[in-house]
């Protein structure tokens, strides 16, 4: 039998070594309680609440009452993993309508560090030639090396928790472009608002939209549901918004009403 992650495997005496085996016991179990956790690493119950509270601010998890989850909630978008496997029909269905109606030979295409425009990336070398510019690690590792896509990096502050740079320095570096069009995505929309839970986030992503010539918000219906602290854009000034669609009809009708450019993507199996 393999050994259990945890106090067997010595990472208990190693603060950061301990956490980083945390994180990914949670995240693959999706939840765990406090004082589980403190039987497998072998340490006290406060230093489990220290531990959980540092990798909630980090970004990788959800603490809540009993223990902590990657899962989403209400507030908490889901830890990267949970990212890239939630609504991955609704992605592909926004990236092909985006793809097809957005996306010209020879532009220059902004991504941010979405799961969704992640989508986009894997659909964007059949409009190459293309230059894509983004921040997000897992879009570089997809284009990467494919034939007709050249890749702008935007540096800065490298975040783990999204797998991504972030922050003043990349948006600087934004700033110092000029692209086409950027495909976005928020964490919630309250109110015809976009708001994102990372300031770090929307000073990024800011920057990025006031860098496009047009910018392009793909949008599932879950983020309608949900909250988050720092508000990013209002939709009406974003050129137009792609949801799903599951997306509710009311949801529709009151952006439209705000002033919102809006348009529902079928899943591929619809069609």
């Amino acid at each position: 039998m393999s050994p259990r992650v945890g106090s067997s495997s010595g990472h208990s005496g190693n603060p950061e070594l301990r956490r980083a085996a945390m994180q990914r016991l949670i995240s693959e179990a999706g939840f765990m309680r406090v004082d589980d956790l403190a039987s497998e690493f072998g340490v006290s119950i406060m230093t489990v609440h220290r531990d959980l509270d540092t990798l909630t601010q980090r970004g990788f998890l959800h603490k809540v009452r009993g223990g902590a989850t990657s899962a989403p909630t209400v507030t908490f978008h889901g830890d990267l993993q949970h990212r890239m496997q939630a609504e991955a029909a609704a992605k592909s269905a926004m990236a092909a309508e985006v793809v097809a109606s957005e996306i010209r030979p020879g532009q220059v295409v902004a991504l941010d560090d979405s799961t969704t425009a992640l989508a986009v990336a894997r659909l964007l070398p059949e409009r190459a030639p293309l230059t894509v510019v983004t921040h997000f690690l897992p879009v570089i590792r997809t284009l990467a090396g494919q034939v007709d896509i050249e890749l702008i990096g935007l540096g800065g502050r490298y975040v783990a928790a999204y797998d991504s740079f972030l922050g003043q320095a990349t948006a600087v570096a934004a700033a110092d472009l000029s692209t086409d069009v950027l495909i976005m995505s928020t964490t919630a929309v309250t109110g015809g608002t976009c708001f994102i839970q990372s300031q770090d986030t929307v000073i990024t992503r800011r920057a990025l939209i006031a860098a496009a010539s047009r910018t392009i918000a793909l949008i599932d219906h879950t983020k309608f549901g949900r909250r988050a602290l720092h508000r990013l854009v209002d939709l009406h000034t974003i050129d137009r918004v792609i949801v799903d669609d599951e997306t509710p009809s009311n949801v529709l009708t009151d952006l439209r009403g705000r002033g919102v450019t809006v348009d529902a993507a079928r899943h591929q199996s619809d069609i």
